[in-house]
Parts: C-alpha cells; structure tokens; sequence
C-alpha cells in the first residue's frame, strides 16, 4: 500500500483559525484530505521561534543544529519528513507576516555552508539526506489586484531554490478577508470555494494545481470601485463610532 501524503501546513496568521487565511487553508487542506493525504496544521504564532543570529552555529559548529533552544528544533525535523510544506500568511506590507519570515529565516540548518552552482546560480546544497519537498504558499490579501501578491510569491520561490524544494504553486485570494462575508450577502463564491477543496486533491493526486483551478480561486468577484466604496464606507463608520 502506498504512503499516505504527508503534508506540513504552517498558518502564520495572527488570527489563526479565525481569518480569511484559515478559511483558504483549511478549505484546501480538506480536499488534500479527502485525496488521502496526512495533515500536520500548526499555527505559527503558537510557537517560540526566536530570531536568527547569523552566527553560522548550526553550520560551523553543530551541523544541522541551531543554538537556540526553542520549537524550531522540531518544526525542522516536521519540514524534514514532509513531503509537502505549505506556507500560509495574510499579506499585510507588501510580503509574508514576520512570524514566517522567522521560521524562514531559522531554515538554514537544512543547507550546508559550502557553495555550489545550481541551475546556473550559487546555492547551498542540501544538508543529509533531505527529500525535497513540494512548496505551496497559501494566501489572502485586502486589495483587489493580484499584483499585490508579487513581492511575496518572489520570496516564497527564491526561499524554494535556495532550499532545493519544488514550488508547485499559489493559492491566491484578493479580497480574501472578505470571502465569508460575500457569501453570506449571497454573492456566488460556490464555485472558488470547490476550486480551492479541488486544488488540495489536485496537489495529493497528481503533485501538481492545475492553472485553471488557481484561476478560479483568484476570480475577480465584484467589480473593483464597488469593493472599494464599500470598504470605506465599513472603516468610517468605524472611526465615528469612536469619536
């Protein structure tokens, strides 16, 4: 009998499960499900991941192991025998939250130190036998335009090619903190919500998101000056009410 997928998702929202983040993550987490897959969800802001220092400890002197002594000891070793590790995080300036960003950062005990050309570009290679795990970033903005997503979905590949990883895909939603209450106004979103469960038995089935499935789940779904009144509108009423 074949293993069962196992996959690592990491919220870093600081809503957890209570945001437009959760609501995408665990929509495509029960599809994987559904298709098989072991799900390890683990909500970053639950963890104590300090900072890195740069001090080169877990190249130099522990191979492999970081000189602090916090939870990120056994998120790597979770990374490690993952076959798929999903980063997900609202988008609030312009990139991923600061809580992955340090769990990102605190990832160089997976590299060695030494330096060679991968793909035409210097590269750490991978420390051990690591297997090289399949990356699917998972996120929500504010804005309107997909755009906004550039700056972040840049880092997640880069972070992917520096650690020998495969980056399968996006699962992208502007307007995102808004989704739940689209549907709720009876907006149609049926079918961005099965598109998203679609796209976790697509990656569990076939190891791959089909481009038409991730087109629908980032589908533009009211017109763009509509969202924005309506917006306003929300945070001004709002501010008057503390005046």
């Amino acid at each position: 009998m074949q293993e069962a997928l196992k996959i690592l998702a990491l919220n870093s929202s600081p809503r957890k499960d209570r945001g437009g983040t959760a609501l995408l993550l665990n929509t495509f987490l029960e599809g994987a499900k559904e298709a098989g897959a072991e799900i390890d969800l683990i909500y970053v802001d639950d963890l104590k991941v300090n900072s890195c220092l740069g001090c080169f400890t877990c190249w130099v002197k522990t191979p492999g192991k970081c000189v602090h002594n916090d939870d990120m000891a056994e998120l790597l070793t979770k990374h490690q025998t993952a076959d798929v590790l999903i980063l997900a995080t609202p988008v609030f300036v312009d990139g991923m939250t600061s809580t992955l960003k340090a769990v990102l950062d605190r990832s160089i005990p997976l590299v060695q130190p030494f330096f060679e050309v991968r793909d035409d570009h210097c590269r750490h290679p991978p420390l051990g036998d690591r297997k090289q795990n399949k990356v699917v970033l998972v996120s929500v903005s504010g804005f309107t335009e997909l755009d906004n997503f550039d700056p972040l979905i840049a880092h997640v590949n880069a972070y992917c090619k520096n650690l020998n990883c495969e980056f399968v895909g996006a699962i992208l939603r502007p307007m995102g903190a808004q989704l739940q209450v689209f549907k709720q106004m009876g907006i149609k979103v049926d079918d961005i919500f099965k598109a998203i469960k679609q796209a976790g038995r697509e990656l569990v089935q076939s190891g791959t998101i089909r481009p038409a499935t991730l087109n629908t789940i980032s589908r533009e779904i009211v017109p763009r000056a509509d969202y924005i009144k309506a917006i306003n509108v929300s945070f001004q009423r709002q501010l008057d009410a503390v005046k």
